[in-house]
């Protein structure tokens, strides 16, 4: 294993160190690192909250700031963060209209953010993202994984807080935006958990794995590889028919951590033209990593609907490490 670290059992906590050093006039760290907030709270506004296993970065502490998060609850790497983290952000970022939690629709994440919701005393929502069309027949105990449209979600729903949305509207503009997302990802390399050393899963040098979740857990499918435009036509496929509508739509292509940028532009190239066919419009678009898996090479696909409100609130100004427009 070849990693910049200098200890397996510190890597986390150094990183979080250089991220609120590198970021510091948008977001500082809470106390005992249990989580990231704005630099800046906002008086009267809900607090937006997510957080996740680390190893997704930018997802979540890079969402962090003017026009998405509050807070962010890092977990160590891809391990959900406790209640007690995000009680403890709750406490902090709460100026009295209540907390919304935007929360990945894995097992970990979902119990401890009920657990936290349970015990923290506040008026609070919760969001739950559940994006990714490659489990068939939601084989899952927990139904759907939450992937990209995690992103999508947090940015649109930011929006609305930052211009004064209350809570309860908040909830139903989440749960709306997740209604209309689709998602779907390819791997061709696995990745390694610095504190497993070896790769999550091993896969031969022409093959990948269709549908595979950000945590390298198997996909649909492994198969021989593809052209990009076979994989962007089988991904779209499956997005599609579970979408089912037409119309104008952001597409997000976003790369899993060790794909070039110049095979993500190429990735994006291959979705707008596909789409075209299935009689979607790409209107808006963003292409990178932001809902990384450590080292994995590969991508995702996502798709949202667009109407006017989503595409305004969309467009609207935002300042985060990760993302940043129209300030």
């Amino acid at each position: 294993m070849k990693k910049l670290i200098n200890d397996v059992g510190s890597i986390l906590t150094e990183s979080l160190d250089g991220f609120a050093a590198a970021h510091a006039s948008i977001v500082k760290l809470g106390p005992e690192r249990k989580f990231v907030q704005r630099r800046v709270l906002k008086p009267g506004k809900a607090a937006l909250i997510s957080g996740g296993g680390s190893g997704h970065e930018p997802l979540h502490i890079g969402f962090v700031g003017h026009g998405m998060l509050d807070a962010a609850c890092p977990g160590q790497v891809f391990t959900s963060p406790t209640p007690d983290q995000i009680m403890a952000a709750a406490e902090v970022t709460d100026g009295g209209a209540g907390v919304l939690f935007i929360v990945k629709n894995y097992e970990g994440d979902m119990m401890n953010f009920a657990m936290a919701r349970e015990m923290c005393g506040r008026d609070t929502e919760i969001v739950v993202i559940n994006d990714d069309v490659s489990v068939e027949n939601s084989r899952r105990t927990t139904g759907r994984r939450g992937v990209a449209g995690t992103m999508v979600v947090t940015k649109i729903v930011g929006a609305a807080a930052e211009h004064g949305v209350k809570l309860k509207d908040l909830k139903m503009l989440g749960d709306r935006v997740n209604q209309a997302t689709r998602s779907m990802g390819v791997a061709l390399t696995s990745c390694t958990v610095p504190a497993a050393g070896k790769p999550t899963f091993m896969i031969g040098d022409d093959e990948m794995e269709m549908g595979v979740g950000i945590h390298g857990e198997a996909g649909r499918q492994r198969m021989k590889l593809k052209t990009a435009d076979e994989i962007t036509e089988e991904l779209l496929n499956s997005i599609t028919n579970d979408l089912g509508g037409k119309g104008d739509a952001l597409l997000l292509v976003n790369g899993f951590g060790a794909t070039p940028a110049m095979e993500l532009y190429l990735m994006f190239n291959s979705a707008g033209a596909q789409l075209a066919k299935h009689g979607i419009t790409v209107r808006r678009s963003l292409v990178g990593n932001y809902v990384t898996s450590l080292d994995m090479a590969g991508c995702s696909l996502t798709v949202t609907l667009l109407d006017n409100e989503l595409e305004r609130l969309w467009d609207a100004a935002v300042y985060t490490p990760a993302l940043r427009w129209g300030m």
